[in-house]
């Protein structure tokens, strides 16, 4: 992923409460676009680089669970 990406997604993103957050999320993964996935990616890269193991090591099993079926 291109560092230009992150910077612009993090720029617009700035500032935005969790209600236009979801909005964002929602609305791209109902497009189905694939040029939209690096933008998800930048999602996860910062909450992932922001929360604690417990919170991570949950959100793993889901994964682990939803690729599961």
């Amino acid at each position: 992923m291109d560092f230009q990406i992150r910077e612009a997604i993090s720029a617009n993103m700035k500032g935005n409460n969790a209600t236009e957050i979801r909005a964002v999320v929602e609305d791209a993964i109902q497009r189905g676009e694939e040029h939209l996935l690096p933008g998800l990616g930048v999602f996860f890269e910062k909450w992932w680089n922001t929360t604690d193991d417990t919170k991570k090591d949950a959100v793993l099993n889901e994964l682990a669970t939803a690729f599961a079926h």
